[in-house]
């Protein structure tokens, strides 16, 4: 199952429901802040894409999108 957007990531890393996350280096660190420390707490991995162009395509949708979680 893929989780698509900051607030769905979030909600999903609280309920330990992902294995690994997905952020955008382009995306804005006021977004993607709160969750790569969650990521740390939890010992979740973190995984870097270049654009969030490209992770909304890996994402399967046609926007951008900060970050995913699986």
């Amino acid at each position: 199952m893929k989780y698509v957007g900051a607030k769905q990531v979030l909600k999903n890393i609280h309920i330990n429901n992902v294995k690994k996350v997905y952020v955008a280096k382009d995306a804005d660190k006021e977004i993607t802040e709160e969750i790569i420390v969650i990521c740390k707490e939890k010992k979740l991995p973190v995984i870097w894409i270049d654009t969030m162009t490209e992770l909304g395509k890996m994402a399967g949708i046609d926007v951008g999108t900060s970050s995913m979680a699986e």
